[in-house]
């Protein structure tokens, strides 16, 4: 597919080349080092709508210092790097397209130390969300940011994710307080202490988190943390009309009304969840939303959004307090994807995402949706409304190149639209290989000035090549 063994097979000094890395990578690793087929498969793709490409070899270091010590083997060899945590990404961002080793950091999964005081958690990459959460449940404190999957929190950090909580709790960017990295050259740095804030220097957390495992391999960071409220009311709301549910979710903003999550489903996407999985919501746009504070703050957030909504044409608000009911209705939206993907046999979802001023998305939710449905395509729009970020699901045949050309002009508009509203590209899935077009078309000269930090850390253009730039 996309390795290098696959594409230059007649090329006996590369594969010399890379069978000798391979001696070298078992000479330190021993067994966790793979070749095999199945494995190289498995680290070739992800969740998203993109061409396997496989590695050439996948790796499975266990500590900072055997990271660094294989990334010294590969950039001594020249052969690409790719970091693998739980393939949960969507915009290729795993693909070997240029072959080379796969790192798989999901074994470096021990939670280093949890600060009560300190509102913080350090921890390795390979972590995942679930985890942690499970592992703080006792100390009153939890971690926030909710992309959906059970992503691993070194990807989350590098993919620049969010998720539902992100109106109230911020995005990866936000809660990201440090990182231990790996350089292209097998230097270990670490961007910053501990302290909440600081003023030493550029921001190299900044710089690391979004970057795509592009400049680095993230082997540790420290999170922030936050108390557990005092109490946490979920409540949906179902529209007549598409406009009364996005208004609804522009004006609960607008007021300040400090909700935790705020999730629009248009009714193709309802229908498709009821579908999936057995649930018997109205098959109306509707809206999610979830409160989150004291007793007294969010019985008047409920009143107030309640009016809110009532003014928009919403039908009377359903409260689940319970945390089973609340678990129930999250998973149902949590499980958008694959019931969108059920709507199909044998089809793919092309799943893309956009985030425009808030003041501009019922225009543009409202474009995007009439361009789909004058598609013969079958499409979804789901979206974390209440920092503007939505996304269309788009079932695609896979084996038919009319429909993938028809799924990534749709694609291509909707990003081409919410770019001209001031919008971006995407607002939490990251740039891999889908987007490189349209990352210059959003930013101009500012990607000329990223190849440049790219090409001073990065200058053999091993670290995940093909993402972000062509």
């Amino acid at each position: 597919m996309g390795n290098l063994l696959d594409k230059k097979t007649g090329d006996a000094s590369l594969q010399d080349q890379i069978s000798a890395l391979e001696q070298n990578l078992r000479s330190l690793l021993g067994d966790r080092v793979s070749s095999g087929t199945n494995i190289r498969e498995q680290h070739g793709r992800d969740e998203g709508y993109h061409a396997p490409c496989l590695p050439d070899l996948v790796i499975f270091p266990k500590s900072t210092e055997e990271v660094s010590a294989c990334i010294k083997m590969c950039a001594a060899a020249n052969l690409p790097i790719i970091a693998w945590g739980a393939g949960t990404s969507l915009e290729g961002h795993v693909l070997a397209v240029k072959g080379g080793v796969s790192f798989d950091l999901s074994g470096m999964d021990t939670i280093v130390k949890v600060s009560a005081q300190d509102l913080t958690a350090t921890l390795e990459p390979g972590v995942r969300r679930v985890q942690l959460n499970t592992h703080l449940r006792d100390t009153g404190l939890f971690f926030p940011i909710d992309p959906g999957a059970d992503a691993t929190l070194g990807g989350m950090a590098s993919t620049r994710a969010s998720g539902t909580n992100a109106i109230k709790y911020g995005t990866m960017k936000n809660n990201v307080i440090s990182c231990t990295v790996v350089m292209a050259d097998g230097r270990i740095i670490r961007t910053a202490r501990s302290a909440s804030k600081s003023s030493a220097g550029y921001d190299l957390t900044s710089l690391i988190v979004g970057s795509e495992g592009t400049l680095g391999l993230i082997t540790e960071l420290t999170v922030r943390l936050y108390p557990i409220p005092e109490k946490i009311a979920a409540a949906v709301c179902s529209f007549a009309t598409f406009q009364g549910a996005v208004e609804t979710a522009i004006a609960t903003i607008q007021m300040g009304l400090g909700v935790a999550r705020i999730e629009f489903m248009d009714d193709h996407m309802m229908s498709a969840l009821n579908t999936f999985s057995g649930t018997d919501f109205s098959e109306q746009s509707t809206l999610f939303v979830e409160f989150h504070g004291s007793e007294i703050v969010v019985k008047e957030q409920v009143s107030l959004f309640e009016e809110i909504s009532a003014s928009f044409g919403g039908e009377e608000l359903k409260t689940a307090v319970v945390t089973e009911e609340r678990e129930a209705l999250w998973k149902a939206r949590h499980n958008a994807l694959y019931a969108t993907k059920a709507l199909g046999k044998g089809q793919e979802v092309l799943l893309t995402d956009v985030c425009v001023p808030i003041s501009r998305l019922a225009e543009c939710i409202l474009e995007t949706r009439e361009e789909l449905d004058a598609s013969s395509l079958v499409a979804t729009i789901a979206g974390h409304v209440g920092d503007g970020n939505f996304h269309a699901f788009i079932l695609v045949d896979p084996e038919s190149p009319e429909q993938i050309e028809e799924a990534e002009r749709l694609h291509e508009s909707m990003a081409r639209r919410a770019i001209s509203l001031d919008g971006t590209c995407t607002g939490e899935h990251g740039i891999g290989v889908g987007k490189r077009e349209l990352l210059v078309e959003e930013l101009g000269e500012a990607v000329d000035v990223m190849a440049a930090v790219k090409a001073v850390l990065d200058p053999k253009h091993i670290l995940n090549p093909g993402k972000i730039f062509n």
